[in-house]
């Protein structure tokens, strides 16, 4: 099973940059099999093979048990680096690989990544006992699997720490580990709050802002698991909102788009509701994302396009979607009363909900100057800690 990398193919893979140093370990100490495996999970995998064109074993992705092993046996110690042949040592007598993959003589060293954990092995037999082996053959092999380390480490390392992070978020959901806080959206001029944002709060660790915890979600394609389970979070606690607020949803266009989020607001009075759509990137489904929205605002539920003015993704919501509800992104508001630049483009956005007919909310208002030159702006709600400090449910029964 001979593999030659070809100029003319273009740039070769990891993968085919790494069969071919397998194949020439095997082919240079004249050897029938080489392979590369990684231990996981109790079992050591098959990941790169190599083979004379007539002797087929083992298929990459084949995996046995780890514990009784030649590649276990070699990390262990428990085998010498090589064996000439394996007839004459009673523990590879009585393991079943001897006789299923034809063992007679064998190689084998460990590869280690750089903090010194062990992936697996790179190994090599052949089904004749062999006297040519020395010393020096071994530091070949430890040479290549140091080389080979090298070449997988980055691989290795996030698949590890997307494994890892896999398994802290099923943790999570399977705890139901988020509580819900509510941050008031204020009327200016009588300072009531007519809605309320819903925000998530995460006990577990590690300790980490809620951006990180829904970011690597949507990294893990596990965005809208997490969204609805705020969501369910969040209707809990609607019967204990202030009567008539209205209670606002954050929701990316995956999550609307899921087909799962109509189920979970069911039973939910559509008119109290709003789904604040929080992308910051450029969508392709627009068409299939307005269907969806448009059951959902014929039922009477209400569509805001949060972080506007914070960048060009936002614009393009804004024009596709034609929201009910514009909120000015908090950087936007941010010395409103001291940037020209901030005012103008606040107003050009606030002229714009005018002739469209929306409604305009300022985000993350800290201070009565910033207050004072949104109301002389036309701002009539607006939400930041100068107003109300996101808090629980209880705590806001009376706003």
């Amino acid at each position: 099973m001979s593999h030659r990398l070809r100029p003319q193919d273009g740039v070769p893979s990891l993968n085919e940059i790494i069969h071919s140093a397998v194949n020439l370990a095997r082919i240079c100490l004249n050897m029938d099999v080489a392979f590369i495996t990684e231990f996981k999970d109790g079992r050591r995998i098959f990941r790169h093979i190599a083979t004379v064109e007539e002797f087929v074993p083992i298929k990459a992705g084949d995996s046995h048990p780890l514990e009784e092993s030649y590649c276990q046996y070699v990390v262990d110690g428990q085998i010498p680096p090589i064996v000439d042949d394996s007839h004459i040592y009673p523990i590879l007598q009585a393991l079943s690989a001897t006789e299923a993959m034809k063992i007679r003589a064998h190689l084998g060293v460990p590869i280690r990544l750089s903090d010194g954990s062990v992936f697996g092995t790179f190994c090599c037999y052949s089904r004749s006992p062999a006297s040519h082996l020395r010393e020096v053959d071994v530091e070949a092999m430890a040479r290549f699997a140091d080389l080979i380390a090298c070449m997988l480490e980055q691989r290795v390392l996030a698949e590890r720490a997307h494994e890892t992070a896999s398994a802290r978020l099923s943790a999570l959901i399977a705890a139901r580990g988020m509580h819900m806080v509510y941050q008031p959206i204020v009327d200016i001029a009588t300072r009531r709050a007519v809605g309320l944002e819903a925000l998530a709060r995460f006990r577990p660790e590690p300790l980490r802002g809620p951006d990180k915890w829904f970011a690597e979600a949507h990294a893990l394609a596990r965005g809208a698991e997490l969204e609805l389970l705020a969501i369910e979070h969040a209707l809990a606690d609607l019967a204990r909102l202030a009567p008539g607020a209205y209670l606002a949803l954050n929701v990316s266009p995956h999550t609307i788009l899921s087909g799962k989020l109509e189920a979970a607001l069911a039973g939910a009075p559509p008119e109290r509701l709003v789904l604040e759509m929080t992308e910051h990137a450029p969508i392709e489904e627009y068409d299939s994302l307005a269907r969806v929205l448009a059951r959902l605002r014929a039922a009477g539920l209400k569509l805001a396009i949060d972080d506007a003015g914070s960048g060009y993704a936002s614009f393009r919501h804004i024009l596709q979607l034609c929201p009910d509800i514009i909120k000015l992104d908090q950087s936007l508001i941010r010395d409103i009363d001291l940037d020209p630049g901030r005012r103008a483009l606040a107003l050009a956005l606030i002229t714009f909900a005018g002739e469209t007919g929306s409604t305009i909310v300022a985000e993350g208002v800290e201070t009565e100057r910033e207050l004072a030159v949104l109301r002389s702006l036309g701002v009539d709600l607006a939400q930041g800690y100068l107003l109300g400090r996101p808090a629980p449910a209880p705590a806001l029964a009376g706003c």
